[in-house]
């Protein structure tokens, strides 16, 4: 599962720069009885809890794009940088 977690991150990292553009932690776990991911992001005070569904993450792996999870990121994204805007 070890290799699983690091390819994913890996995928998921190239796919959504914005992870890496903005130094977002990133870090997943795998639920086996529901067969779902739990995708968490971190900024600061920030924080986002979301879930990739096994089929979802495998389509990932293939190169395919989630694109509830790319909405989930660009959201995250967009409400952290709103505040940075607001306090300088």
């Amino acid at each position: 599962m070890e290799d699983s977690v690091a390819d994913l991150a890996e995928k998921l990292i190239g796919m959504y720069p914005e992870i890496g553009d903005h130094n977002l932690n990133l870090d997943m776990e795998y639920k086996p009885e529901k067969e779902y991911w739990i995708i968490k992001l971190e900024k600061d005070d920030f924080k986002l809890h979301t879930f990739l569904d096994k089929k979802d993450a495998e389509a990932c792996l293939g190169g395919v794009e989630c694109i509830y999870l790319g909405v989930q990121i660009g959201q995250f994204v967009k409400n952290f940088e709103m505040l940075e805007r607001e306090e300088k």
